[in-house]
């Protein structure tokens, strides 16, 4: 549907000044395929490399993450810890989000393959964060990045996506162009209205013409999938083994142990959502305050060891962050489905005012939704982000196989050896310390930039 709406002939190209549309309709889930399998690699190399755990290396551009790993995807997230929180900064995955990833991926090489500037290719990503617009944003998703010597640094960077749009927005914008999205065709453009990739290898594998559907467990939780991954790739190695769970102080806090076959652990993970959790996470992480008074312990040998939280060993007790090897990190509270873009259910209701809806139903109400009814349309979508079927049988947009993990690994050296760039250049990034002025002294001594914070703090989307 979504394709239909973008480029085909009953969608933006039926309207608007130029009728124009999009050329190719790629999905995210495929480039996201790509980075677990790259996040599970990242975690790997890192529990080889014991000098990780207990320094960072910064010899190199992209140094080998801290452990534990904190996963790098949700924007709202490493813009508070680029911000107050930089002690975390050497924890950070390096791995672009799917979403940037993609849009490197697709700039690359279709400017390689048409023989054109970055900049003659416009990519657009529908996300379901207001907070992707501020990742799109960023300095180091650029040609800055992957283009290096061969770039002219006379020109301006040029953004590996250009336009962010949430899936509210998208329902704006069908609204704007008199476009009913249910009423458009569920099944792929036709050959002759669609527009052949220039090059066949990426083509194939960018397809979602193949038997195999592309579906994520409840398991795999609302937010991508990372921990998940992890957790059953290294299961799946270890015969016997089986994952524990525990819940922490809230639904949004869950600790994860993979133990073999003989009751040992063999890695240790977790999942913090929600704004609340991810300062508590942080804290924990801070290095301890050393002391001014000389000849204090906290100066003396093993002073880390005595201010790290340890674990009591007891049922419940949290575990310290320092054991875990990889935390998948949120913003929002139930993850990326539950994103300030995401529509709610005034808008789905607003944009089925025209449909005949069955009499009492959910969508047919007009009342202000009441908490309950927010958090039932919140478990809807979680139930449509795991499931392949629209709610009356049919198939929602085109099937996508699973790649695996070799064709995967294969396709991004096929991708590197392409371009003459090194695949790091292309799937990596790095972060920053930002140096931010607001709540700091302005003007006479003790006046505060209370404005500044105000306009900050009320400025919409962003999760947390």
């Amino acid at each position: 549907m979504i394709e239909q709406f973008l480029s085909g002939p009953n969608g933006l190209r039926a309207g608007g000044q130029h009728g124009s549309g999009f050329a190719w309709v790629v999905d995210t889930n495929i480039m996201r395929q790509a980075v677990l399998e790259l996040s599970t690699a990242e975690v790997t190399e890192s529990l080889n490399a014991a000098a990780s755990t207990t320094s960072h290396d910064e010899s190199g551009k992209f140094s080998l993450p801290n452990r534990p790993i904190l996963a790098s995807s949700c924007p709202g997230w490493i813009c508070y810890a680029e911000k107050t929180h930089p002690h975390v900064l050497p924890h950070l995955s390096r791995l672009k989000s799917p979403q940037a990833l993609t849009g490197t991926f697709l700039k690359t090489i279709i400017s390689k393959k048409l023989n054109i500037s970055p900049s003659q290719v416009w990519h657009l990503a529908i996300m379901p964060c207001f907070d992707k617009k501020l990742e799109a944003s960023r300095q180091e998703l650029t040609d800055v990045s992957w283009r290096g010597e061969a770039l002219d640094m006379a020109s301006s960077p040029i953004r590996d996506v250009d336009c962010v749009i949430t899936s509210k927005e998208l329902l704006m914008l069908a609204s704007s162009r008199n476009i009913s999205l249910p009423s458009l065709p569920r099944e792929p453009l036709p050959t002759h209205l669609s527009t052949p990739f220039p090059d066949q290898t990426i083509a194939q594998f960018l397809s979602t013409n193949n038997t195999l559907h592309f579906t994520q467990p409840a398991a795999a939780g609302p937010s991508g999938g990372y921990l998940h991954h992890l957790l059953t790739t290294y299961q799946s190695k270890h015969a016997d083994s089986i994952i524990q769970s525990q819940r922490g102080r809230n639904a949004d806090v869950v600790e994860y142990t993979l133990v073999s076959a003989a009751g040992e652990p063999i890695i240790k993970a977790a999942r913090y959502y929600g704004f609340r959790n991810i300062q508590n996470l942080v804290r924990k992480m801070k290095p301890a305050r050393a002391s001014r008074l000389p000849g204090s312990r906290v100066n003396g040998p093993g002073a880390r060891a005595r201010s790290a939280p340890v674990s009591n060993g007891k049922p419940g007790a949290p575990t310290p962050p320092t054991e875990f090897s990889y935390v998948e990190v949120m913003a929002c509270p139930g993850g990326c489905t539950n994103g300030g873009g995401q529509i709610r259910l005034e808008d789905a209701r607003q944009a089925n005012s025209s449909l005949a809806l069955p009499e009492g139903s959910a969508l047919e109400q007009t009342s202000k939704p009441t908490p309950h009814d927010q958090r039932a349309w919140l478990a809807r979508v979680d139930e449509a982000y795991y499931s392949d079927s629209s709610e009356d049988g049919g198939q929602v947009d085109k099937p996508h196989r699973m790649s695996s993990a070799g064709e995967i690994h294969s396709i991004l050296r096929y991708w590197s050896d392409m371009l003459g760039v090194p695949l790091e250049d292309l799937v990596y990034t790095t972060y920053r310390k930002v140096e931010s002025d607001v709540g700091k002294q302005k003007g006479p001594a003790g006046s505060i930039d209370t404005a500044r914070v105000a306009e900050l703090a009320g400025k919409a989307g962003g999760g947390w």
